[in-house]
C-alpha cells in the first residue's frame, strides 16, 4: 500500500512511520508541507496518489482550545472535512485519528465503539465535528486513541506524561497528580502496529477503539512510572478542581474496544507496554 501520514513527526505520527514503513511505501507530510485547514494546500495529496491517508494533525491543547474556538475548529474539523473530501475524491481510504475527549465521562465504565459520544469541551466537540465529516467518505476508519505516551512526544506539548513525571522525580519536585480521571494510558508503538493490522486485514470501515487494555487514574499512572524505575520522589493524590483548568475534562474516558478481538487484534495491558516505553526511551535497561 501507498500510504500518506499528515503530522508524521508527531507523536503518534512518528510511531506510524516506522510501523508502517517496514512494509510499505510511507510518505509523510509534516505541518511546513500541508496545512490541512487550507483546501488548495491539501490537493498535495492528490500528488502522491495513495490507498489510504491517515490523518494525525490536530489542535489537541485542551484549556487553549477554550480560547481558541475558530482555530481548533479550523484543524480538527474542516481540516478533516478537506482530508476526507480529497480522499473520496481520489478513491483512497481516509483514517481520522480522534479522541476519548468525545465523550462525557458520565458512564463509569470503559467506552465502547457502540456508545453515544456527548463530549463536554471544545477540543472534544472539534474533533467530534472531524469524525462527522470523516463520514463523508464511505471508506473511512475513525481511529479513537487515549493518553498517548511515545518516545517522539507530543509536538506542542513539550513531551508526554511519562517524560513530564520522570523529568519533576529527577528535580526532586513535590509532585501532585490527580486521583479522579481515569483514561486508557496508550503507547503509540502499539497504537501504530493496531493501526497497521486494521489496514493491512482490510477490517470493515468504521469507529474503532485503539488503547492498551485496562484503565487507571493519572496519580496510579504516575505511581507506576516511578514503581517501575525504582524512584520515590514525593508525590500527593490532588482532586481535579484544584487544578482550575478551564476546559471541563471526563471523569472516566477509558475505552475498550469490543471490535478489535472479534478480527485476531489485542492490545496488550498498559503496564506491560509502559515498560517497554521506558526501555525504548533509555529510562529501563530491559
Amino acid at each position: 500500500m501507498r500510504i500518506v501520514v499528515i503530522g508524521s513527526t508527531g507523536q503518534l505520527g512518528t510511531d506510524l512511520m516506522k510501523v508502517l514503513g517496514s512494509d510499505h511505501e510511507v510518505v509523510g507530510l509534516t505541518h511546513s508541507d500541508i496545512e490541512v485547514t487550507d483546501y488548495s494546500s491539501c490537493l498535495i495529496l492528490k500528488k502522491f496518489d495513495p490507498d489510504v491517508i491517515i490523518n494525525t494533525a490536530a489542535f489537541h491543547k485542551t484549556d487553549l482550545c477554550e480560547d481558541e474556538p475558530l482555530k481548533t475548529f479550523s484543524v480538527n474539523a474542516l481540516g478533516e472535512k478537506n482530508v476526507a473530501m480529497i480522499s473520496k475524491e481520489i478513491g483512497a481510504v481516509c483514517v481520522f485519528i480522534s479522541t476519548d475527549y468525545v465523550f462525557d465521562g458520565s458512564k463509569g465504565e470503559p467506552y465502547t465503539e457502540d456508545d453515544v459520544p456527548n463530549p463536554i469541551n471544545t477540543y472534544g466537540i472539534s474533533k467530534l465535528a472531524g469524525e462527522l465529516y470523516t463520514r463523508w467518505n464511505p471508506r473511512h476508519y475513525i481511529v479513537r486513541v487515549a493518553s498517548l505516551f511515545g518516545v517522539a512526544g507530543a509536538s506542542g506539548k513539550g513531551g508526554n506524561f511519562v517524560e513530564t513525571m520522570i523529568k519533576k522525580a529527577k528535580n526532586n519536585e513535590v509532585i501532585r497528580v490527580v486521583d479522579d480521571m481515569w483514561m486508557s494510558p496508550t503507547y503509540t508503538r502499539d497504537a501504530a502496529s493496531a493501526i497497521k493490522k486494521i489496514l493491512e486485514l482490510g477490517l470493515p470501515f468504521g469507529v474503532y477503539h485503539v488503547t492498551n487494555q485496562g484503565f487507571c487514574t493519572w496519580f496510579e499512572f504516575a505511581k507506576e512510572i516511578f514503581e517501575q524505575l525504582g524512584l520515590n520522589p514525593t508525590l500527593e493524590s490532588i482532586k481535579t478542581e484544584e487544578l482550575n483548568m478551564k476546559a471541563k475534562r471526563p471523569k472516566f474516558s477509558a475505552l475498550k474496544s469490543m471490535k478489535l478481538p472479534k478480527y485476531g487484534i489485542r492490545m496488550r495491558k498498559w503496564k506491560e507496554a509502559l515498560h517497554d516505553y521506558l526501555v525504548e526511551k533509555g529510562h529501563l535497561t530491559k
